[in-house]
């Protein structure tokens, strides 16, 4: 059974004295009593002794035990800022009275006191993702279009592998038929058949939604802003337009953007992502905002682009790919290089041929994986024993056995740059809802593949910011 002794840290010299004043009284004992009535005795100055202050945050490894003189009790460990799941063992050539369980691994939340709490470790769930196709349909594309029909229910199963809530939106013209004319002009659509489609018919599934879109070569982003926002000169009826399809998209989802051209786009990657909106730097059809503008509310935050595009060096983004009978493709993509890399995406070289999509789909879906974002929204797990206290919960984020506790704070506004937790509904609690710095943390520590996890701690003061 433990004994725990407040505030010993700032009496350890009363402490001390009171051993010595033990000590000799014990001796004088000796000679008139049995031992045995004198061991029950002396296991209380020590046990108070064996507790030492703590900091706000704990680890998960408490300091080892001090090694004890002849005669004389081992201190239990002292607590770092990180509090841990194991605990000082008593020295060597220690009292002869052991004190069991003298030390504790609880959280030290505040100094000078230990907190016997109990923890529960949160379910962390991952949010859905939406993988965002563009297809170039010009006539050059012929092979890198078959690909996409014949490897994109592959590379849906790689997601679905992962227990992902996916959704693939494909912008590009559909049709069953692999060639086509348009405006006296030759493209090559993209059919994808089922199981992701929805129908023989490439028709859309409840993971799968194509807006028939003529992607031109030099003008993919253009028509991504344009029919997003469906403005003019991106609308139903327009030659470089579609029917709307910013509606599947999930405001929650991390979102992945995938370029399949053998060009490089005329908006550059600044205009793309921050684009003012308004008039099309181009032509006269109309803009809107950059994906990152917000006006659209972070709906591209912390997105991916990817792509497979006439880039071939790794150093120098001008220099074009070269297929294998000797031709290139108009463009090396400069462009999309820049998106690539500013959004750590993935690229593959689209005159490599067949033998890169593979491994392209591949990269592109472990890409996806890597970017999946955790809901930092925790339905508060009923504790181990005994009621909730919502006033003495506590949220730490724990990895590699190092515990960092969080502050409460009041709402959403009260977040700042130190992060924090607070409640769903303070009266009435049933979620505990990360700030973002907290959030952002957790995401580096805790999800597929991480060995952290968010522990909720009962029975403690909390801590309050």
């Amino acid at each position: 059974m433990t004994r725990v002794c407040h505030d010993a840290h700032s009496s350890s010299v009363a402490a001390e004295s009171s051993r010595e004043w033990w000590y000799g009284w014990l001796m004088q004992l000796r000679s008139i009593l049995p031992l045995a009535l004198i061991l029950p005795v002396l296991a209380i100055p020590w046990a108070c002794s064996a507790t030492t202050g703590g900091s706000r945050s704990s680890s998960s490894t408490n300091g080892d035990a001090g090694s004890a003189g002849a005669g004389g009790m081992a201190g239990a460990g002292g607590a770092s800022s990180t509090s841990s799941s194991s605990s000082g063992d008593v020295g060597s050539g220690g009292s002869i009275f052991e004190i069991p369980d003298a030390s504790t691994d609880s959280p030290i939340l505040a100094d000078g006191d230990i907190c016997v709490g109990t923890a529960s470790e949160a379910t962390v769930e991952k949010l859905p993702v939406d993988i965002i196709w563009m297809v170039d349909n010009s006539s050059s594309m012929e092979p890198a279009v078959t690909e996409v029909r014949n490897g994109l229910n592959a590379f849906a199963a790689l997601i679905a592998a992962k227990n992902l809530d996916y959704k693939v939106i494909m912008l590009s013209l559909r049709d069953k038929a692999k060639q086509i004319t348009v405006g006296g002009g030759t493209r090559f659509p993209v059919c994808i058949p089922e199981p992701l489609a929805g129908d023989a018919n490439c028709g859309n599934g409840p993971r799968f939604f194509q807006s028939s879109l003529d992607i031109y070569s030099t003008q993919p982003l253009e028509q991504f802003l344009g029919t997003l926002g469906q403005t003019t000169g991106y609308q139903p009826g327009d030659a470089k337009g579609c029917d709307p399809w910013k509606q599947e998209l999930r405001p929650n989802a991390s979102k992945t953007i995938v370029i399949v051209t053998d060009d490089n786009a005329r908006l550059s990657a600044t205009q793309f992502e921050t684009f003012a909106g308004g008039k099309n730097p181009f032509n006269s059809t109309q803009l809107p905002p950059g994906i990152l503008d917000p006006s659209w509310n972070g709906l591209f935050s912390g997105y991916i682009f990817s792509g497979i595009y006439g880039w071939d060096s790794a150093v120098d983004p001008s220099v074009i790919c070269t297929y294998s009978d000797g031709s290139q493709p108009p463009a090396s993509g400069t462009t999309y290089t820049t998106l690539v890399q500013k959004t750590k995406g993935v690229r593959a070289k689209i005159c490599d041929g067949s033998v890169a999509w593979g491994p392209f789909f591949d990269a592109v879906a472990q890409a996806v994986f890597a970017n999946v974002k955790l809901n930092c929204e925790l339905a508060i797990p009923v504790p181990p024993q005994g009621t909730i206290d919502y006033n003495r919960v506590n949220v730490a984020l724990v990895s590699g056995g190092v515990s960092t506790y969080l502050p409460r704070v009041a709402n959403a506004a009260a977040c700042g740059a130190g992060g924090g937790w607070y409640y769903d509904d303070p009266a009435m609690p049933t979620k505990v809802i990360l700030c973002q710095q907290s959030c952002d943390d957790a995401q580096a520590m805790v999800g597929p593949d991480k060995p952290g996890k968010i522990d909720i701690v009962f029975g403690c003061d909390q801590i309050i910011q």
